[in-house]
């Protein structure tokens, strides 16, 4: 028979590097979870994610064992690590921060794919490409379905 599920806790951490103070201590103790058990389990999934953010979403059951699913790192983060800057621009109608390629848009896309609601590699390229427009991030060329 299933358990019965309590409650959902969506968190990000840095991968292999998760420990008890906040945010995730309190999120995870007001429900009731052994946090050290969490932390070693997901320390130990996000080794090869060492110092990224990583997203996780956490399933709590009623008698206080818990699932978790990790996510792929957000799209910004990405961007940022492509863009090769620190932050987005705080005026990004205006001031652009960054460039990137629609090649590095589509490596984004891809790693991101299982995480995104698309079904074509088009769609999720032109997510990433909002985001990073958001950031104020501009993308080199023309993109991939535009017909010349």
């Amino acid at each position: 028979m299933a358990k019965e599920i309590s409650t959902y806790v969506k968190l990000q951490a840095k991968g292999g590097q998760a420990n008890p103070a906040p945010p995730i201590g309190p999120a995870l103790g007001s429900k009731g979870v052994n946090i050290m058990e969490f932390c070693k389990q997901f320390n130990a999934r996000t080794q090869d994610k060492l110092g990224k953010i990583v997203p996780v979403l956490i399933t709590v059951y009623t008698d206080k064992s818990f699932d978790f699913v990790v996510k792929t790192a957000p799209a910004s983060i990405q961007l940022l690590e492509a863009a090769g800057i620190k932050e987005g621009s705080k005026e990004p109608n205006r001031v652009k921060v960054g460039k990137v390629t629609w090649a590095q848009v589509e490596a984004i896309a891809k790693d991101k794919m299982p995480d995104l609601n698309c079904f074509t590699l088009d769609s999720a390229m032109k997510m990433v490409a909002g985001t990073a427009r958001s950031m104020g991030v501009t993308i080199d060329g023309t993109a991939p379905w535009v017909k010349n």
